[in-house]
């Protein structure tokens, strides 16, 4: 298998591998939403150079809460039984933080989308990640 980025971080930094279903799923969102972000915003910037403000805009309206979780809706059945459990995990956390602009709902549905996200990452799954935000984005009819 083709190593992902997160190989190589481990790598240079000499971090050991560990077994990711052992990691807390707020750690698993933790990661998984800086890399959805990461994803969105390279979108956003290889549509074209706009001002910051406009890319910022366009990138929030995608990586929120609701979005996530109209997303995760869309995908639940396509994913793997591990990967269910995972999206539980993370929705069922207890969180000690809320979105400030969120429904509870939404906010638990997204934390489960970005715990999702982050497990795929830290096991270097980052095709499967991006077939996943691509079809979640599809299939709400979001466009970047």
């Amino acid at each position: 298998m083709e190593k992902g980025i997160n190989s190589y971080i481990r790598k240079q930094f000499e971090i050991e591998e560990a077994d990711m279903r052992m990691y807390s799923p707020l750690a698993l969102a933790y990661i998984g939403d800086a890399v959805f972000d990461l994803i969105i915003r390279s979108v956003v910037v290889g549509r074209g150079n706009k001002r910051a403000d406009v890319l910022h805009q366009r990138t929030s309206q995608i990586v929120k809460a609701h979005t996530q979780a109209k997303m995760i809706e869309q995908l639940l059945p396509g994913l793997t039984e591990e990967e269910k459990n995972i999206y539980r995990r993370g929705r069922n956390a207890n969180s000690p933080t809320m979105a400030k602009n969120a429904t509870v709902s939404d906010y638990r549905k997204a934390t489960g989308f970005e715990a999702l996200i982050g497990y795929l990452y830290l096991t270097d799954e980052f095709e499967r990640i991006l077939a996943l935000v691509l079809e979640g984005l599809k299939q709400i009819n979001e466009r970047i």
